[in-house]
Parts: structure tokens; C-alpha cells; sequence
């Protein structure tokens, strides 16, 4: 974890109750390595549709769940437990474009059923809910502040800015402790290459690994805002632990704006390799042209700023792969 960033606070999850949705996926697996780091009371519901168990290798001390967040009585039954809940579990964009009505179930109505379980616990001091920076669509101007206008272009971010709704009503009208935090574009270890789901960053890393020249889907001049994983599992705790978070919608990024031109070329240097990207039709999925946030209110109020530049997190998602491709070979 970033250590210059939150050391100190997060020690405070020693011995807490916490829960993590999704907590076998990507991004969920990295939140719960770094909460038992911390001495967490860690548990974990997921239904294994994008997750795997093999994300969770070589940790101990957590408890398993293989459900459903749609399953009102496994929720009803645990809620209450739990100090801190982190929701990830989420359908991804790119299953959410083909089956939208699965989508609307788990990322809506997964997080409704959440809710209505934690409304009247005595023991929750926060819910976190994982949204992402796709709710803002094409932005009128760059970078992106958190109230700027939402513009959803797919059933994905439908259904996430349908999650922060919720999440804010409940905050206002039970007083549910809670805070949404926005991810942009996340990469790193655990996103395996190997995987239909994988993220972008996976893909072209697998690609120049093989030799094989990276696919870049339109011309290349697109833009995001790439965050590396510890720098995101730390906003993510930050957001958890600090009280002046509650209530508040929060962009996790970098606030430096990449276009996949450079990624691959980037990519492709740090593998010493000379390769020619090739260029294809553009998905539905790619409606977004630019995006880069700005993180300015979490940089005040949490103090948190990231601490990977994109070179750096790259290099060690490389490391990663390599490493993990090195022990499969065995």
C-alpha cells in the first residue's frame, strides 16, 4: 500500500468487522489482501461469475462466501455483523452490454438489497460503494469534477449511477453512513490477461508478451485516466476509515490523461520489444472519447494522492504477470 498516504489511519481497520462484495474479483481481492494486512475481520460474498478463488491464493484468515448480493435472506442474515462494508460486486460493462437485465439486478438491485439490510444497523460506521467513472459519459470539459453533469452511454453506467442514487438516498434518509467512491480505468495485479473481462492494460500487456501486436480498437487518440491497483485499494480504505468522507461522491484517478497511442507505445518499450500495433473497427463499448478526473476534493479532504505514475504501474503489473506466468510454467 502507499504508505506516504495512510499508514497510520488504516491501522485503524485492526480487528474490525468488514465485508466485501465481490471481494474474489479484481479489484476485490486487492481491497481484501490489504485489509488483512491491516488485521481485519475480513468476509467475502461472491457468486464466482467474473471472480475466481485463485485471486485469493495465499491469503488466510478471511471467510468465504460463494452468494448472491440478490439473495435477500444470505444479506438479511449478515448484515448486521459488519462494521464496514465494501460493495463491489458488480456486473462489468462488457457483460452488462450483452444481458442489461442481469445487469440491472446485480448492480442495482444487488446494492437496493444492501441497503435495505444495513438501514438499521447499529453496528455499521460506513459503506463504501465502488461506482466508477463512466457515469460522466463525455464530458462537456476536462478534468472532471465529481459534480459535474452524468451523461450514461451504456446499461453499465446505468446501473451504477443507479447504485449511487441509492446509496444516497439511504445516506439521507436513514442516515446510513456512507460514500461513493468513482473509479477510473484501474489496472494492476490480479487482472489477469487470460481473462474475457480483462481490462484493457491486460490485454495489450498479453499481447506484446506473446510477440503478437496489440489490437487498438479506433484511432488511438482516445483518452483515460489509468489508475494503479494500490493506489486505488488505498483511496478505497482511506474513504472507509476517515468520518469526513460520509456523504461525499469521490474520483479515484491519477489526474493525468494518457491516449492509448502512448499506453501501447509505452507498454511495448518496457518490454525491450518492437512490435506495430493494429488498428480495428471501434466497439459500442468505446462511446467515450476523453477522460481525465480531477482529484482535488480527495487530495483535501482525505489527503490521499496517488503514488504511482503510469510507468511505474506498469512496470510492476509486468513484474506480476511474468511472475505468475513463471509459476504456472512449473
Amino acid at each position: 500500500m502507499n504508505l506516504l498516504n495512510s499508514d497510520r489511519p488504516l491501522h485503524e481497520y485492526e480487528g474490525k468487522k468488514v465485508l466485501v462484495t465481490g471481494g474474489a474479483g479484481f479489484v476485490g481481492s486487492n481491497l481484501v489482501r490489504a485489509l488483512l494486512s491491516y488485521g481485519a475481520d475480513v468476509t467475502i460474498i461472491d457468486d464466482l461469475f467474473t471472480g475466481t478463488t485463485e485471486k485469493l491464493e495465499g491469503l488466510a484468515g478471511y471467510r468465504f462466501i460463494e452468494g448472491d448480493v440478490r439473495n435477500e435472506q444470505l444479506i438479511q442474515n449478515l448484515a448486521g455483523e459488519f462494521e464496514y462494508v465494501f460493495h463491489l460486486a458488480a456486473r462489468n460493462i462488457i457483460v452488462s452490454s450483452t444481458n442489461p437485465k442481469d445487469d440491472y439486478s446485480v448492480n442495482i438491485g444487488g446494492t437496493l438489497n444492501l441497503l435495505m439490510a444495513l438501514r438499521h444497523s447499529r453496528n455499521l460506521k460506513k459503506f463504501v460503494y465502488a461506482s466508477s467513472a463512466s457515469v460522466y459519459g463525455n464530458p462537456r470539459r476536462l478534468p472532471i469534477n465529481e459534480d459535474d453533469r452524468t451523461d450514461v452511454l451504456s446499461p453499465y453506467s446505468v446501473s451504477k449511477l443507479g447504485g449511487e442514487h441509492y446509496t444516497k438516498v439511504f445516506c439521507v434518509n436513514d442516515d446510513l453512513p456512507s460514500v461513493i467512491v468513482r473509479y477510473s480505468n484501474v489496472y494492476g495485479m490480479n487482472q489477469s490477461p487470460g481473462e474475457a473481462y480483462c481490462g484493457v492494460i491486460g490485454r495489450f500487456i498479453e499481447k506484446v508478451r506473446h510477440d503478437e501486436p496489440p489490437l487498438i480498437h479506433g484511432d488511438g487518440q482516445q483518452t483515460r485516466d489509468f489508475t494503479y491497483i494500490e493506489d486505488t485499494v488505498d483511496a478505497t480504505l482511506l474513504a472507509g476509515i476517515m468520518p469526513r468522507s460520509t456523504g461525499d461522491v469521490l474520483n479515484v484517478g491519477t489526474g493525468i490523461e494518457t491516449d492509448i497511442n502512448t499506453l501501447v507505445r509505452l507498454i511495448i518499450e518496457l518490454h525491450g520489444k518492437h512490435l506495430t500495433p493494429v488498428y480495428v473497427d471501434r466497439r459500442d463499448i468505446d462511446n467515450i472519447r476523453r477522460r481525465v478526473l480531477n482529484i482535488d476534493k480527495i487530495r483535501q479532504e482525505l489527503r490521499w494522492i496517488p503514488h504511482y505514475t503510469l510507468k511505474a504501474g506498469l512496470e510492476k503489473t509486468i513484474a506480476w504477470c511474468e511472475l505468475k506466468q513463471s509459476i504456472h510454467n512449473k
